[in-house]
């Protein structure tokens, strides 16, 4: 079984080469708070109420890394579930404090599932 807690972060795809136009509007024009660190794959990262807002340029293609990402109260129980369903699991980048993993629904949209952890 699968505990969620709640939405944790959605991840937006941008074009290659339009960090500093993407900072600019969701730092400035938004007014979204930037939260430092060197993300995975050169995202950038907003705050964005109780969420976050991850950015990451990526090719235009059939295939993107854009996810929504829930947070869940035991990984490992989540990880069970889904290996019991016949899904298959992709290993996701180390972020400090993070366990997580990612999976793919009928329609081949990206979802991700964490748990925070001690560090």
């Amino acid at each position: 079984m699968i505990h969620f807690k709640r939405l944790d972060h959605i991840l937006i795809g941008i074009p290659e080469g339009t960090t500093a136009q993407a900072r600019a509007f969701y730092g400035g024009v938004l007014g979204l708070n930037e939260i430092p660190g060197n993300h995975p794959n050169g995202a950038i990262w907003f705050s964005v109420a109780d969420i976050q807002l991850h950015l990451r340029e990526e090719a235009i293609g059939p295939y993107s890394k854009r996810h929504p990402a829930f947070e869940v109260a035991s990984l490992d129980e989540a990880r069970r579930a889904l290996l019991d369903r016949g899904l298959v699991l992709e290993q996701a980048s180390e972020i400090n404090g993070r366990e997580r993993l990612f999976f793919h629904d009928p329609f081949a949209n990206r979802i991700e599932l964490l748990q925070f952890i001690e560090t």
